[in-house]
């Protein structure tokens, strides 16, 4: 079976005096049967290449759904009155939301069995779960094609019914005031899906009448509305990327006006929320890494900000808990998180992990009356885990570790942190994990190098049980810390993104290379993976040097840079000026035009390659892989695979359930072991 071959219609794009010919722009007209058809197509190729491994990739999905515990039940945290919890049962896709009242040892109330809701439906997500504060009626809000685009359903859990009223074409962000009867939730522009609008929706009403509380204009912001800890206050929350503004409302006067906290100033970023009376506030006001202050309820502006934690050029402040006898932050050094406990009263202390690279959070901590701190762990080679922690005494207790059925041994695997020095001489870290006793440092090793690099997205060292079947087959799993996320700071994120951008590029290519230099493996058994802003990264460094890597995984990979950063009609673009810049200005275009993957797609050999897609994409455009997918097959001089597998029936986030969701992975590991002779 011949790959596909997409029709050219030649079409025009001028900017700056400067024309560039798209022959696959065609590709945007979601309801042309020309596109259907040409997707399906590659679908269907797709398909027929992976046949003689099918019976291969059924056994790895069978494999990676039999690791996890189907009847499984997250750990019960108190807030309200009641001990909250979801489970899953056998057999089953999706969760139940529960709750006891009082006690663990009371009876199990369902609020929420996704499973009855998602029947006879090929996607089902629920977002938001938020309960009135007397706790007799649940909001809850549900996505039925995969792009984002929410209703919001109430049911009396009193009676377990649904109630008749529903509130369409939300974003799925919701939150009640004190009252029992008046909801908020915001509203997506239809078009752009951009978040920029809270409503205010009385119970019983026709949402129609709902009253528009407040409308974001500036259209490189969004807004959500939330509460704080203390559920004392309602919060709208506006931000772009480099600036942010908030307005606070006491829950219990969801009649009054919400009042500003502090007017957006650019480069001014802060988040704020709420204990005695004070406003505690995470900002980066004169501080890179950001700090924390508190300002006066009464007059919170900044020129009241006091500050609590100031700023340290070495630490990056990335959140922080409020206890009544403790402050609780969660900080990054040498681009290793932190947990810190520090009474109001009193030198404080550290959390202590063993890993060499591992990931550590603040996790779920409703109380404020409590000395226990709830967290959670893992590592490339310890899987998830719940602990307590009591902030007085140091003792922790562990609550759950992710089961892995059929049994894992951290033992049997090592994990590692090196370092590789970039074109510039920055020094970039990778964590690495790999079973003992299958490596041998003499470079022969398949290894999947994996990264992100924007937005200031942090990319930690993680459990995944899914990845032991790459493991125990011999491969290195490594994660590349490149500019362009936090890691190591926030200067780390700004060396990566506007014009500073290629350095993510370059600093990926780097790690790819020094991994070879140290016999991690070789460009016959590297192969290099990423998804969204991750797929861009693919893009463009297989434009850059497509011999470093034996394949690719592109996952719904954002690789039309200029022409979708032109188009302000679909989503996310105008908010993202300040992550890639705006090529309505000239430096900027031609900026972006120089590493845009698919404008910069040439006649040369490039890796094996597998694609994903999702038809109803917000987030990229399902057109961008399908254009340069087609652009490729066009232009590549190589021999090499070039698949694209488009899921019909879902969004940016692919298959939903948590099986399902298995069944795209285990493709893409199964093109990975074919490329590697152990599909077998």
């Amino acid at each position: 079976m011949n790959p596909p071959g997409a029709i050219k219609k030649p079409k025009l794009l001028e900017i700056h005096g400067h024309q560039r010919v798209d022959n696959y722009y065609w590709m945007n007209e979601r309801e042309n049967p020309e596109v259907i058809a040409y997707l399906e197509a590659e679908n269907s190729f797709l398909e027929h290449t992976m046949k003689p491994f099918e019976k291969f990739k059924n056994q790895l999905f069978k494999e990676m759904k039999g690791r996890i515990k189907e009847d499984d039940q997250s750990v019960p945290y108190f807030k309200s009155g009641y001990y909250w919890y979801v489970r899953y049962t056998q057999g089953a896709e999706y969760p139940i939301f529960c709750r006891k009242s009082g006690s663990l040892e009371s009876p199990e109330e369902i609020i929420l069995d996704v499973n009855k809701l998602a029947e006879g439906k090929a996607y089902f997500q629920v977002g938001a779960t938020v309960t009135t504060p007397n706790q007799k009626l649940l909001a809850f809000a549900a996505d039925e094609v995969g792009r984002r685009i929410y209703t919001i359903f109430f049911k009396n859990l009193e009676t377990g019914e649904i109630l008749g009223e529903s509130i369409p074409n939300v974003t799925g962000n919701l939150v009640w005031a004190a009252d029992n009867q008046t909801l908020f939730y915001s509203k997506q522009d239809p078009e752009t899906l951009r978040s920029f609008q809270v409503y205010k929706h009385i119970l019983g009403t026709d949402p129609q009448s709902d009253i528009l509380i407040f409308e974001e204009k500036d259209e490189e912001f969004s807004c959500v509305v939330h509460k704080s800890k203390s559920e004392k206050f309602l919060f709208i929350h506006s931000e772009s990327t480099i600036s942010s503004e908030m307005r606070f409302l006491e829950a219990e006067n969801p009649e009054g006006e919400f009042q500003m906290l502090q007017k957006r100033i650019p480069h001014l970023e802060y988040a704020a929320d709420h204990y005695g009376e004070y406003f505690w506030i995470r900002t980066n006001e004169n501080a890179q890494n950001f700090k924390l202050v508190k300002a006066p309820i009464s007059a919170p502006s900044k020129e009241n900000w006091i500050d609590v934690i100031p700023h340290r050029p070495e630490v990056l402040f990335e959140d922080f808990n409020l206890f009544s006898k403790y402050l609780v932050t969660q900080e990054r050094s040498n681009g290793l998180t932190q947990i810190k406990i520090k009474p109001w009263e009193g030198e404080g202390h550290s959390l202590e992990f063993d890993d060499e690279t591992y990931t550590a959070w603040i996790s779920i901590n409703p109380e404020f009356e409590t000395e226990m701190l709830r967290f959670g762990y893992n590592s490339l080679v310890v899987p998830s885990t719940t602990y307590d922690y009591h902030m007085e005494t140091r003792e922790k207790l562990l609550l759950k570790r992710q089961e892995v059925v059929g049994g894992h041994n951290p033992e049997q695997y090592h994990s590692e942190r090196v370092w590789a020095t970039a074109k510039d001489g920055v020094k970039v870290p990778i964590s690495l994990v790999y079973k003992k006793s299958l490596f041998q440092k003499n470079g022969g090793n398949p290894l999947v190098l994996y990264a992100y690099g924007s937005y200031g997205y942090s990319m930690d060292a993680y459990f995944s049980s899914t990845r032991l079947s790459l493991l125990d087959r011999g491969f290195v799993f490594a994660i590349a810390h490149i500019r362009g996320g936090e890691d190591l700071g926030r200067h780390w994120y700004e060396d990566g993104k506007m014009l500073k951008k290629k350095n993510t590029f370059t600093d990926f290519i780097a790690c790819g290379e020094h991994l070879i230099s140290e016999k991690f493996s070789s460009s016959q058994h590297l192969y290099a993976m990423g998804g969204s802003a991750g797929g861009l990264l693919m893009g463009a460094v297989i434009n850059l040097k497509p011999e470093l890597f034996h394949g690719i995984i592109a996952n719904v990979p954002f690789v039309d840079v200029v022409t979708t950063m032109l188009d302000e009609s679909i989503p996310l673009t105008t908010g993202e000026f300040q992550e890639w810049g705006n090529p309505k200005n000239k430096e900027y275009y031609e900026y972006m035009l120089s590493y845009s993957p698919y404008d910069n797609v040439e006649a040369k050999d490039y890796p094996n390659m597998l694609v994903t897609s999702g038809l109803h994409d917000s987030q990229v455009q399902y057109w961008e892989p399908t254009k340069w997918v087609a652009k490729l097959r066009e232009l590549k001089t190589d021999t090499n695979l070039l698949l694209l597998h488009t899921n019909m029936e879902a969004g940016h986030g692919g298959a939903s359930g948590r099986f399902n969701a298995l069944k795209e992975l285990a493709l893409e590991y199964t093109f990975l072991l074919m490329l590697e002779g152990k599909a077998n």
